[in-house]
């Protein structure tokens, strides 16, 4: 007798122009793969497509990660003067039709974005063609894309529940996806330290400035490296084409302007302190490995809400860039790594801030989406 041919359901991933967005997909898809055949489903098995940007760095993450990719035009619709306010219209237009043609070959069950511009087009053709869809918010306040395509979503996954209020019926909270490779996991602490060139003697503080980087925070810290690298190893993120001329060697001090992910949190294991940016995807990771953090926040911007959340919750020490000099950064910073105590409250609180096993519960909600039940 012939087996029964299995059935695929098609994914359609979209995301992208930051790593922000691509981190959580990437930790679902993940989760979908390391059940292969569904747990619901037996003779299911899926098949994933990415729609994203054409210059972000969303194509070398999802290739890498062994998903197909694809391009689209993209716009974005700033809420101040430019002369891209013109020209982005028509990007946006000429993303939706394509869009349609993407969709229309591929024929998804399912489209999944985690927000960003280059999501809409995506977003609005798969409503039109009768494709369910999951919009998953990460942000406490949802941004200018999310409000866009949250109307055409059949759910909307929210990171914290205080986003709950800005989505009525359709949202549920999941807790925020993140990818943590298991093989990690095996590492010894010998291991790593060992990897990366690191001292067993002196503190590690991680410091990063987000996926494309943040100049204030670079600033403050190479004005502060003669004090920080006394007393700490510095190991410090920049962010593409941010080094400049910051090559030469520096005892302590250790330089990237770009690490993958994996290696990323292999570094975060063992970090003392991590100072960081408040976006969602970094924040995820401190809270995932309960690290104590300092967040400094873009000024204005929705990572104030982020990292207000973690600060109410005594999950992290906010600082105010604005009023930041090379001297407080430095102070701040040898304060707590002279306060185990504190440093250890922080990191026990920022375990707590979201909602655990996000991985699972939006397989959940895919699961509902995709098979009712």
């Amino acid at each position: 007798m012939r087996e029964n041919k299995k059935q695929k359901i098609k994914i359609l991933f979209t995301g992208g122009g930051t790593g922000g967005s691509v981190s959580p997909l990437l930790a679902v898809f993940d989760e979908l793969e390391s059940y292969k055949v569904h747990k619901v489903e037996s003779k299911k098995e899926f098949e994933y497509l990415w729609v994203g940007t054409r210059f972000g760095p969303e194509r070398e993450m999802v290739e890498k990660a062994g998903i197909k990719f694809i391009a689209i035009s993209s716009g974005k619709l700033r809420r101040y003067f430019s002369i891209h306010n013109f020209l982005d219209p028509f990007k946006i237009i000429a993303g939706f039709f394509k869009s349609l043609l993407i969709i229309s070959r591929f024929r998804p069950d399912l489209i999944m974005t985690a927000g960003s511009f280059s999501s809409v087009p995506i977003i609005w053709a798969g409503w039109l063609l009768g494709v369910k869809i999951l919009v998953h918010q990460q942000d406490v306040r949802p941004g200018l894309a999310n409000k866009l395509m949250a109307p055409f979503a059949n759910v909307i996954t929210v990171a914290f529940e205080e986003s709950l209020k800005y989505f009525g019926k359709k949202a549920v909270c999941t807790g925020n996806p993140c990818g943590f490779p298991i093989d990690n996991f095996r590492l010894t602490n010998d291991k790593i330290f060992k990897k990366f060139g690191l001292k067993k003697d002196l503190p590690v503080v991680l410091i990063v400035g987000g996926g494309t980087g943040a100049e204030g925070i670079n600033k403050l810290v190479w004005g502060s490296l003669d004090e920080l690298t006394k007393i700490s190893q510095i190991v410090h993120i920049t962010g593409k084409n941010k080094i400049k001329d910051k090559k030469e060697k520096i005892k302590n001090y250790l330089l990237f302007d770009f690490v993958e992910h994996d290696k990323l949190m292999l570094i975060m294991k063992m970090a003392d302190l991590v100072v960081s940016r408040a976006g969602l995807g970094f924040l995820t990771e401190i809270y995932f490995l309960a690290k104590p953090a300092i967040l400094i926040p873009m000024p204005d911007s929705h990572q104030e809400d982020n990292a207000r959340v973690f600060s109410e919750k005594k999950g992290a020490i906010i600082l105010d860039q604005i009023e930041l000099t090379p001297e407080i950064f430095s102070s701040k910073i040898k304060d707590l790594l002279n306060n185990e105590k504190l440093r250890y409250e922080l990191g026990n609180n920022a375990g707590k801030v979201m909602k655990r096993g996000a991985n699972e519960e939006i397989i959940r909600v895919v699961n509902l989406l995709l098979f009712d039940q």
